[in-house]
């Protein structure tokens, strides 16, 4: 547990919470209490995608999202980027196992065949994710060198038919999130021929994030930082097209800027990541308990940390590690 957390919570030394966190951790051996059922939750009722938490690599795994659920009630969560390699070759319960707590949850593919990725959204699907959503928007270099990720949107016509395959094989929404462009690829006729060509395919829901993305010379990092965003931008593809879905993402660092963006844009919702969820949503429950959501009621810090109580004990019961869990928080 962070010391952020422990400070924050000024807990007596022989409480309950004080006791848990202070055990041994102890290495991942099964995960006996996980999901792998279809879905408890029926697509139609689903929540909108007003507020999304973005699919982060290392960081939103199924533990991050269980505790982020606590905070906020329809918040939409996205996994982690899953390859189509890994889903079709690997261990699918370890990638794809998650608690029934987190819906609505997407899961975020990274693959460029479509027969690869109709096949993974099935599993996907039968795993009981609330979306598909393929990735457009990775930058790294070793994503590309995969032929996917970010380098995409150069190949507007083979992302349309990547969609199609996968509607072909799910019922499930399948989305995309792309940025506004690549290197020299960037002006607006080249991103609205990206984004009519894709809907051909099907597709009614794009995760746009506002800065264009270089594929060679910045890290991930640097490209979460270094090209400027341009809000205007996704505002205007979302004016050009009215029809669609267009949910806003980059630079969001706190929650008065996602609400301007709901309030003052035009955006069908907005996707958070990095410093928001963890230090924004944290200190908004501190102050004021009005994250949940709608009939949720208001929650204290002290609550959301002792509803995780049960749920770490459980896992260390289940050979989870400590570390595992607690590192969210």
């Amino acid at each position: 547990m962070s010391p952020f957390f422990i400070r924050s919570l000024s807990l007596p030394a022989g409480s309950k919470l004080v006791k848990l966190f202070s055990s041994s951790g102890r290495r991942v051996r099964s995960l006996s209490s996980m999901s792998s059922s279809r879905s408890q939750v029926e697509h139609g009722s689903l929540p909108d995608r007003r507020l999304c938490v973005a699919p982060m690599m290392d960081w939103t795994d199924r533990y991050d999202r269980f505790f982020l659920r606590l905070m906020s009630k329809n918040t939409w969560m996205y996994s982690e980027m899953v390859t189509t390699s890994a889903i079709l070759n690997g261990n699918q319960d370890r990638l794809l196992s998650f608690f029934p707590q987190e819906h609505p949850i997407a899961l975020q593919l990274g693959g460029s065949e479509p027969k690869d990725l109709a096949e993974s959204a099935r599993v996907g699907e039968s795993y009981g994710y609330d979306e598909i959503n393929l990735n457009v928007g990775c930058p790294s270099e070793r994503v590309s060198s995969g032929a996917f990720g970010a380098c995409l949107m150069a190949e507007p016509e083979l992302v349309r038919d990547c969609v199609a395959a996968m509607r072909e094989r799910v019922k499930v929404p399948v989305t995309v999130k792309h940025r506004i462009g690549i290197d020299n690829l960037d002006s607006y006729e080249l991103l609205c021929r990206f984004v009519s060509t894709v809907e051909e395919g099907g597709c009614r829901t794009f995760i746009v994030h506002a800065r264009k993305a270089i594929l060679k010379g910045l890290s991930p990092k640097e490209n979460r930082e270094i090209p400027p965003l341009r809000y205007d931008v996704v505002h205007q593809l979302k004016k050009d097209f009215p029809h669609l879905e267009i949910i806003i993402n980059g630079g969001i660092t706190d929650l008065a800027q996602a609400r301007a963006q709901l309030e003052q844009a035009s955006a069908a919702g907005v996707e958070v990541e990095r410093n928001l969820q963890r230090c924004e949503w944290i200190s908004q429950v501190k102050a004021t308990g009005s994250i949940r959501g709608a009939g949720a009621g208001a929650v204290t810090l002290e609550q959301i940390i002792e509803e995780m109580v049960p749920f770490i004990d459980e896992q260390l019961s289940a050979g989870v590690s400590l570390n595992s869990i607690t590192r969210h928080m």
